[in-house]
């Protein structure tokens, strides 16, 4: 009774504790993970309420199978082909790279011999999944270009854990416990992933749509679960890490039917789990450690984050990631990880190093990870301005194809598709602004980053399945571009197009476009109205003035598409327009104006071609 008693409270203290750090932390602007950390640090090292932080950890890190288990689910397994240079690459480079320079620094203090150098910088060359996956998260950059730079540099640390892990023995100058051949544990590991990709494909949607049929949705909560789980202790009985068999089962169901029915199943486990991970990180804190060996923690910690950071980010830009995303991911991943708890426990258990020195090692990465947070907001002190611009999302088309493909969404497309929505019909519409994605997603469009400029991001987008491509963008060389392309490539298109004013609109009616519109032409117009009948002209006739206005305009632009943009400069009104004297026009005679030569004005006409070529 006694146990179950002090259970319940510790449930209750965790639970209090993220209930009321939280929502603090993230109203001072520092992050929820942060807040996590400080309220396991206050009820474990300060408070003394809970000692075995180590037993929640272990439990705790189900959270990051689950993570790992939902970023899979968002990665089709041709959209982790496309990583494959980054993840191999450029995560083998930042592993080899980081390990050698933090074990030749380890090694040059003479604090420990060359195997526990080496244990030592290869376990700290291993950054936290959970943080840095939390972190992206939260400020909604998980599928940013960085993001998805920074994943692949994460998912290629957990899989370099498991030939750390073969050659603690060999450091340790002991046989290893398992003899088994290296082979053998190739073929284990090789066997276990080829039976998830069966089990992935022919199995769980079977069972899925079984289950379903049901319309058990706690059965469809508990078969989710036992996927996560079921996976990650098939990897791990085979020699690989829990997250990895987690991912990978995601990935093999990112095409599935029930991706987001699984999505929404594991995610509020996830997130108490996540929650739990990170005060039980703040929990496992040895503050004995601290005061012991202060000023090699003082010392330690900010030069692991520093090599790190400066490695990561010479690494990016040698690889071709612009300033701010080398920033970003060098400052979002200069922490040490969960894996290296299990890494510096294990070597510690094989004699490589004391105790002692892993306790201090634990302590240096859990540091690291509480200055993660801050350490990832001081990277917009260090962003460059311009780059901004050329902030990119990774371009997923997954569901675009519809009858409108419209390419740019600032405010003309947003009115525009507005229309289309509202009459009922389906629009794929693509941007390449990633700030403008972002703000539209919130709203709920369905919108897609993308440069609407290459022939493969329109097919992707579904240009052959549209019946109509509206061409919305800001830029005239860029519509004209478009137009181009979209004409040479599919000369059946219907294409409507956003002019950027006479000059433009000329040019499109040359090119053989369906419709063309400049942007400011009828919100003038509808301008002008209303002034009318704000002077006191009645609602008919000043709508009478518009409409002659309208066929004056589109008048000029077929003279001024034969005979060049100064023709038709008659038709345009430099003076007010009065009727005979002492005779009253009529409104329903008003549309006359277009024909009456006479109403025109007959003095001098302007000697430029200014009001020729404007809107």
């Amino acid at each position: 009774m006694s146990t179950t008693t002090a259970l319940d409270s510790q449930t209750l203290l965790l639970l209090a504790g993220a209930v009321v750090a939280a929502p603090i932390f993230k109203k001072l602007g520092l992050g929820t993970v942060l807040g996590y950390l400080a309220a396991g640090v206050l009820i474990g090292p300060i408070l003394h309420q809970i000692s075995d932080g180590e037993q929640i950890l272990g439990f705790a890190e189900r959270g990051v199978v689950f993570l790992l288990f939902v970023i899979g689910l968002e990665l089709k397994p041709s959209r982790l082909w496309q990583m494959r240079r980054d993840i191999l690459g450029l995560g083998t480079a930042q592993v080899l790279l980081t390990g050698a320079a933090l074990s030749a620094i380890v090694f040059a203090t003479g604090l420990l011999d060359w195997a526990g150098s080496v244990m030592s910088g290869f376990g700290l060359a291993l950054s936290s999944t959970a943080f840095a996956l939390q972190i992206l998260d939260e400020k909604g950059d998980t599928n940013s270009r960085y993001g998805q730079r920074a994943f692949s540099l994460l998912l290629l640390q957990d899989l370099a854990i498991v030939p750390l892990l073969a050659l603690i023995p060999l450091l340790a100058l002991q046989a290893p416990e398992d003899t088994s051949p290296p082979l053998e544990d190739f073929g284990i590991a090789v066997g276990a992933i080829l039976i998830m990709v069966i089990a992935g494909r022919y199995l769980i949607n079977p069972l899925f749509q079984i289950i379903a049929r049901t319309g058990a949705r706690e059965v469809m909560i508990a078969a989710a679960l036992l996927v996560v789980l079921g996976a990650a202790t098939l990897m791990q009985l085979a020699g690989l890490s829990m997250a990895m068999g987690a991912f990978l089962a995601g990935v093999l169901l990112a095409e599935s039917s029930y991706r987001h029915e699984l999505e929404a199943d594991i995610e509020p486990f996830r997130g108490l789990l996540l929650a739990l991970f990170f005060m039980a990180v703040g929990l496992s804190l040895k503050i004995d450690v601290i005061l012991d060996n202060y000023q090699i923690i003082l010392i330690a910690v900010p030069a692991l984050m520093l090599v790190k950071a400066t490695i990561i980010y010479a690494l990016c830009r040698m690889t071709g990631s612009p300033h701010n995303d080398a920033v970003r991911i060098g400052l979002l991943l200069p922490q040490g990880g969960e894996f290296g708890f299990v890494l510096f426990t294990a070597a510690a258990a094989a004699g490589v190093f004391s105790g002692d020195w892993a306790s201090l090692l634990i302590v240096i990465v859990t540091l690291s990870m509480a200055l993660t947070p801050p350490a990832s907001a001081l990277a917009n002190l260090l962003m460059r301005e311009q780059d901004d611009v050329t902030e990119e999302l990774e371009e997923d088309f997954d569901g675009a194809g519809a009858d409108v493909l419209m390419i740019g969404f600032s405010r003309f497309g947003q009115i525009a598709s507005q229309i289309l929505l509202a009459g009922g019909r389906e629009v794929t519409i693509i941007d390449h602004s990633a700030a403008r994605v972002r703000q539209a997603a919130t709203f709920g469009f369905r919108i897609y980053f993308g440069d609407g400029t290459r022939l493969d991001v329109l097919r992707a987008a579904g240009i052959e399945r549209a019946k109509i491509v509206a061409v919305c963008t800001q830029k005239m060389e860029i519509t004209d571009k478009i137009v181009d392309m979209v004409q040479a490539e599919y000369p059946n298109a219907r294409i409507y197009a956003r002019a950027y004013d006479r000059q433009h609109t000329l040019s499109l009616r040359a090119r053989g476009v369906d419709y063309e519109l400049r942007e400011t032409f009828e919100s003038g117009l509808l301008f002008g109205r209303k002034t009318l009948e704000g002077l006191g002209i009645g609602d008919n006739e000043a709508l009478a003035i518009t409409d002659d206005i309208r066929r004056r305009d589109e008048a000029r632009l077929v003279i001024q598409e034969a005979e060049g943009i100064s023709a038709g400069r008659d038709m345009l009104h430099y003076q007010p327009v009065k009727p005979e004297p002492l005779v009253k026009p009529k409104r329903e005679q008003a549309p006359a104006l277009a024909a009456d030569d006479d109403m025109l004005p007959a003095g001098p006409k302007p000697t430029n071609d200014a009001m020729a070529g404007a809107d």
